[in-house]
């Protein structure tokens, strides 16, 4: 197997073929929104890893992962940094370093920052389109407090998200910037 080649898209890199590769998270392409916190992303549109999905999502105070869904594909969190919220199945988890949560496949769950917390978590899934797949974004009560739930149960990831990506702008895509990672100067 050919070493992909990693290019430089003005966000960090990505790659840009198939193949292996070895980056630095502070030197991939990462996203941020105020909604949402910031991420490294590992693998480029072009080119998404066909079986697994990775990242590190930075949550600041008041932040979320993400809507409030379940989904066919088994998935993975663990902890880097600090304490957010786990809600899963409509109940409340605190989640501090080191804390490790297996998602098995149709859980409900979301991970989420309240005005006190910031973490750094790992987050690793199974693609859940190879195992008849997709998202369901559920309606959850202890989730809405935090601003991580859809009025409507729905399948469709525009809908679940349309309030915040209209207040979005057009590319979240950032380069890393020192401080994400927390770590010393």
């Amino acid at each position: 197997m050919p070493e992909a080649p990693l290019e430089d898209a003005g966000s960090g890199l990505k790659p840009v073929g198939d193949g292996w590769f070895v980056v630095n998270v502070r030197d991939t392409e990462w996203m941020n929104s105020n909604e949402f916190g910031s991420g490294c992303v590992f693998e480029s549109r072009a080119f998404p890893f066909p079986q697994l999905g990775i990242n590190i999502s930075v949550l600041e105070p008041g932040e979320r992962m993400g809507m409030y869904h379940r989904e066919k594909g088994q998935e993975a969190f663990l902890v880097l940094a600090g304490e957010c919220t786990l809600i899963v199945e409509g109940e409340q988890r605190q989640l501090e370093a080191w804390d490790f949560f297996y998602c098995a496949p149709e859980t409900e769950h979301i991970i989420v920052a309240s005005e006190r917390q910031s973490a750094i978590v790992l987050a690793v899934g199974a693609r859940g389109r190879g195992v008849g797949g997709g998202v369901v974004y559920t309606v959850c009560k202890t989730a809405a407090r935090y601003g991580a739930s859809v009025a409507r149960e729905t399948t469709e990831s525009a809908k679940a998200y349309a309030k915040v990506y209209a207040e979005l702008p057009r590319s979240r895509f950032a380069k890393y910037r020192k401080g994400w990672l927390h770590e010393p100067d």
